[in-house]
């Protein structure tokens, strides 16, 4: 019998009130032992990582702390100050709101796409590509429709940026879509926003609302004759959502797996079209570079990791929270000083961008939040979600999260990622019981190695092959802890 596209979702009915978290921050939080109560429903993050464990539908803690140690905020300005968000319209325009969409208007789309291009801005999503080739390349496809889509998915678990964005300063990402659509020469924009967010929907509605009765949004976007309009569509649970042609079959109605490419999504995207997909950090970097400049964005930052970058900090640190720093900030300031250290606990290390970037030990905390300072030790940036690990959790416990995570969440196409996350999994929950576990892991290092070499070789997408990524991470600064636990 064939399977469905909607047999491939977790959450069909939505978010069960109740429900625990099974993510990698609440994981953290319970040190070691079993997170969430599993099942086809089960959900790996709900955006709470600063309370964690966390429960759906009941918030414990309430806000979280934002902070900017930035030269400037430029995605966080909006969140911070006495308001802590600018939800209503005027309040977005009273801060200088859609003034850099009449200047994307008035300055034409080479112009703005020259910024982009200056900036330097890379992809804050995960996979780090430079925005101005993708918004070049849409911009140049030939094509009576195009569109252009926010990735809301937030599926790294220990991430919250997107969602404080979206919640409390929607306004900014429906200026950012307009920019984005207006200078690519799209009609049509969606937000993808995961089910597990459900407070968001109402807001970024009721956002774009108020836009459209402005004449931001509609027929004529601010008078100009451009038409563009907006629309919400929520995901159905599925972490694989996250990479942009998975999320594209999903709104199309077909199973959400991603596609071999080329194509490529600005050639043939949505619905066969052009289509420009950004994550929503990444595009609300937009308003303020076409306000303030190419050149003075690439200023902040290092060389290969310009501007700035928002990180969220999970609940086993003294001061968790959502961050806004200059990229190449070193680890041990973002750990240290602005999230206080471990609440309790000794440091066993700590994990940036989610389950399939690599864990951070102690020793390297020196190491600067940067593309390429986190590629130089086998650790990546991710999409900024940072979760602190304490010594009770054990390397072999947090093998076989990560695995479950992974084999769980697959959407099957790839034998190495389907099958060898499986065989991890069972491998090392195996051995992380008992005094004489050793005995019983049917794996050793040479069958590890070639698993993970399968992994990051062959897999279609960043979901295998970022897990094989992770294995190697700690395979490299955890390699006695590792070694132990193989027969």
């Amino acid at each position: 019998m064939a399977v469905t596209a909607r047999e491939f979702y977790h959450l069909t009915e939505g978010v069960e009130p109740g429900k625990l978290c099974s993510g990698t921050a609440c994981f953290a939080s319970q040190a070691s032992s079993k997170t969430g109560d599993g099942g086809a429903s089960r959900i790996y993050c709900l955006g709470r990582c600063y309370e964690a464990p966390a429960v759906a539908g009941r918030s414990g803690q309430g806000v979280p702390s934002v902070r900017s140690i930035a030269t400037e905020p430029v995605v966080l300005s909006g969140l911070l100050g006495p308001t802590r968000g600018r939800p209503a319209l005027d309040a977005y325009r009273a801060g200088g709101g859609y003034q850099a969409l009449q200047e994307a208007l008035d300055a034409g789309s080479a112009r703005v796409i020259a910024e982009i291009k200056a900036s330097r801005l890379r992809g804050r999503g995960g996979a780090g590509f430079p925005a101005g080739a993708k918004w070049k390349s849409v911009s140049c496809a030939e094509s009576d429709q195009k569109y252009v889509i926010a990735n809301a998915d937030e599926g790294d678990p220990g991430a919250y940026i997107d969602r404080l964005l979206i919640e409390r300063d929607p306004h900014l990402l429906v200026e950012s879509l307009a920019i984005a659509a207006v200078t690519v020469g799209a009609a049509h924009g969606y937000v993808y926003l995961r089910a597990e967010y459900p407070e968001a929907r109402p807001i970024l509605e009721r956002a774009i609302a108020e836009a459209r009765a402005a004449g931001i949004l509609g027929e004529s976007v601010l008078g100009s004759g451009r038409r563009f309009d907006l629309e919400v569509f929520v995901g159905e649970g599925s972490y694989l959502c996250g990479e942009e042609t998975a999320l594209i079959r999903s709104i199309e109605g077909k199973r959400p797996e991603p596609w071999a490419r080329p194509p490529y999504p600005t050639q043939s995207g949505l619905f066969g079209k052009p289509t420009l997909v950004n994550n929503v950090e990444t595009l609300a970097n937009v308003p303020w570079i076409v306000r303030h400049g190419g050149e003075a964005f690439a200023a902040i930052g290092t060389e290969e990791s310009t501007g700035t970058k928002a990180v969220s900090l999970n609940s086993r640190f003294a001061r968790p929270g959502l961050y806004e720093v200059d990229f190449g900030t070193p680890l041990s300031e973002i750990v240290n000083d602005l999230g206080g250290g471990l609440a309790d606990g000794d440091l066993l290390g700590v994990m940036c961008g989610g389950p399939l970037a690599g864990l951070v030990p102690p020793h390297l905390l020196q190491t600067p939040f940067s593309f390429e300072g986190m590629r130089e030790i086998g650790c990546s940036v991710g999409h900024g979600g940072i979760v602190a690990f304490a010594t009770e959790t054990t390397i072999p416990a947090l093998i076989a999260h990560v695995a479950e995570f992974v084999a769980f969440e697959s959407c099957g196409k790839c034998t190495p990622c389907r099958t060898g996350s499986s065989q991890i999994a069972h491998a090392f929950a195996r051995a992380g019981r008992g005094p004489d576990a050793r005995s019983r892991v049917a794996m050793d290092s040479s069958e590890l190695a070639d698993l993970v070499n399968a992994l990051s070789a062959t897999s279609l997408c960043g979901h295998g092959s970022g897990f094989g990524e992770f294995l190697n991470s700690v395979s490299t600064h955890f390699s006695e802890e590792v070694v132990a636990c193989l027969r």
